[in-house]
């Protein structure tokens, strides 16, 4: 499951990771060529307004089978996820997620990823851009996600909790185009704030906002 926005740049990669499995494409009205290259790698694309909550939770419903994989459009999963994932199956009373890893040689980018696997091991908060493999029965039991602008991932590891949440032992490479761009401190701030804002209690509209 795949929300995209003109993600043209970025899909291509993802799908090719992907290739041989039944993905589908939720997409929210991308203006770039992205429907056209969801629909040329064989994927089944699903129209929903633009949203990654709405989009995911479109594709969720679009979706067959008895397992759910959420993968953001910017993130390639890493050698050995195939196995990963299968090993993961054999446990359906949990969500499993994959690790956080940048695609930049930085000591920037392995400072953030250090951090990310601080805040999943103490915290038990992956993001979204770490995928999410999840049973159909669990997803329905805890309300699947929520139409949410923002923090979707958040709320529904929040649902799970702790003991229904485990890593799996494969990356999830994710573009890192948008740290180098806007300064990797700068950028981890905004983040930190956005969530900092979630958990006090601000709408999810406003914190977009802020998140850019």
């Amino acid at each position: 499951m795949i929300p995209t926005l003109n993600a043209a740049g970025s899909l291509g990669g993802v799908l090719a990771a992907c290739a041989g499995l039944p993905v589908v494409v939720v997409d929210g009205g991308s203006t770039d060529g992205t429907a056209e290259l969801a629909r040329a790698a064989g994927a089944r694309l699903v129209a929903a307004p633009r949203g990654r909550g709405v989009q995911l939770a479109a594709g969720a419903e679009a979706a067959e089978g008895e397992w759910l994989f959420f993968l953001h459009a910017d993130t390639r999963p890493g050698p050995g996820w195939r196995d990963a994932l299968r090993a993961a199956m054999r446990d359906p009373g949990r969500a499993h997620y994959l690790r956080f890893a940048l695609d930049d040689p930085s000591p920037e980018a392995r400072r953030l990823e250090r951090q990310v696997a601080w805040r999943c091991r103490v915290l038990a908060l992956p993001y979204g851009d770490q995928g999410l493999l999840i049973s159909r029965a669990l997803y329905d039991a805890v309300g699947g996600f929520r139409p949410l602008p923002l923090m979707e991932d958040v709320d529904l590891v929040r649902r799970l909790g702790r003991r229904r949440l485990a890593p799996m032992p494969a990356e999830a490479i994710t573009s890192a185009a948008r740290w180098r761009r806007e300064g990797w401190r700068r950028r981890s701030a905004r983040n930190l704030l956005c969530l900092s804002l979630w958990f006090l209690g601000l709408p999810p509209g406003m914190i977009r906002r802020i998140y850019g």
